[in-house]
């Protein structure tokens, strides 16, 4: 029977949207969500609609890379060793996921789904009454040396971008750069078929209005599990429940324990990411979202200020942040001569990340009123439009617009 009511738990870009979609298709919707926006990776990302990351990072050029990404060496890749018992199991399944026939099937499946990530968001900034969430379109990668230059246009010469396209920077483009930094990028590529939403932030709460105005409910407050008898029920801190006819399993990186309660293994990890926003800077807003690769460091200008990311850290996506990671992107932008505060805004938050790099979207085979939508990794405001949809359609059983067969997360629970 197909449920009428659903609980949508977590309350992101992907939560939002999807509850969005829910309630508009007819279903009555409660979004359950803590309700500290800071909280998860939705806010502090750098709101890039990136089309052309077909390639899943587990892969085995990224095995061959690991020593020299780390962050003791000066790398972005760091691990908390305190959760080593958090990130150890989950590193031998990634290593797994890591051989070439994985890699293939993996990087076949994001391909077909980042094809309609942008068109999905462009439909749904016009479905919620917000057009202009959907700002400048393309981005470019640069380097500030001939050598990194020449390995890093070498890399994306080989490299899958599914829809997007990319070609070299004239030298004009590049001197638009000198003006707010130390000196120009020596080379870059820019790329076509990739946006860059106005600010995620933004786009969150104006899928929330949107969902809001259509009638759904929103309650604050922590699910500690789900249960599944004549309904389905969400156990909230504190004693109160909530229950519909069905539930969507949106909690990012919190997704793991609510699913191991239904008897699902799924080994989702905090993967955090670090940002530092300046609201005084000298950034021209018609330079696009930039891709420092010499420095890992990604810097775009929304609405409210410039922001800077970096760093992929692994551990609880509760632990406090670290201080060295925002003086890090401090010091690059600093080495770079882009004017900053040097008091910025700083932000952490876990990607929800599974160790073969795809998300999880589909519906428990042994309990169908159980969907689910996490796992997104870096791709989260990405597929948030595209998954929200799909997930609409699985409520309404109808068949989705792409296979979703790569993305059930029972894919953890069976030999590969």
């Amino acid at each position: 029977m197909q449920p009428k009511s659903y609980l949508v738990i977590g309350g992101g870009l992907v939560g939002a949207a999807s509850a969005l979609r829910l309630q508009a298709s007819g279903f009555a919707v409660t979004l359950i969500d803590p309700g500290d926006p800071r909280r998860g990776a939705s806010f502090g990302n750098i709101g890039h609609i990136a089309a052309e990351q077909v390639s899943p990072l587990a892969s085995r050029e990224s095995l061959r890379a690991f020593p020299k990404r780390l962050f003791g060496l000066g790398g972005p890749l760091d691990f908390r060793w305190r959760d080593a018992p958090l990130w150890l199991p989950w590193a031998a399944r990634f290593i797994a996921a890591s051989g070439p026939a994985r890699h293939a099937r993996g990087q076949a499946a994001l391909t077909a789904i980042l094809a309609q990530a942008l068109p999905a968001w462009r439909r749904l900034a016009e479905f919620s009454g917000s057009p202009d969430v959907v700002g400048r379109e393309g981005h470019a990668v640069v380097w500030m040396s001939d050598r990194t230059a020449e390995a890093g246009r070498r890399s994306w010469d080989g490299a899958a971008t599914g829809s997007a396209a990319f070609r070299p920077m004239s030298a004009d483009e590049l001197e638009t750069y000198a003006a707010v930094m130390a000196r120009a990028p020596v080379a870059g590529i820019r790329f076509s078929g990739t946006a860059q939403v106005s600010e995620p932030q933004a786009a969150r709460d104006a899928l929330m209005a949107a969902f809001r105005t259509r009638g759904g409910e929103v309650v604050h407050a922590r699910v500690e599990r789900l249960s599944c008898g004549a309904r389905v029920v969400a156990h909230l801190e504190g004693g109160p429940c909530h229950e519909a006819e069905g539930a969507l399993v949106a909690a990012g990186a919190w997704a793991g324990r609510l699913m191991r309660g239904l008897g699902v293994d799924a080994p989702v990890i905090g993967e955090r990411g670090y940002s530092v926003q300046s609201a005084e800077h000298g950034w021209d807003e018609a330079l696009p979202p930039t891709v420092f690769e010499d420095h890992s460091m990604v810097v775009s200008r929304f609405t409210s200020g410039l922001r800077a990311s970096s760093f992929v850290e692994f551990g609880s996506p509760d632990a406090p942040g670290d201080p060295r990671k925002w003086r890090a992107l401090q010091r690059r932008l600093s080495d770079l001569g882009i004017r900053f505060s040097p008091d910025p805004d700083r932000w952490v938050g876990p990607r929800p990340t599974l160790p073969d790099y795809l998300p999880a979207i589909g519906r428990l085979e042994h309990e169908p009123r159980i969907l689910y939508a996490f796992g997104h990794q870096h791709l989260g405001l990405t597929m948030a439009a595209i998954t929200a949809e799909l997930t609409a359609s699985l409520a309404e059983n109808r068949d989705p617009a792409i296979d979703l067969k790569p993305f059930r997360i029972e894919r953890f629970n069976r030999r590969q």
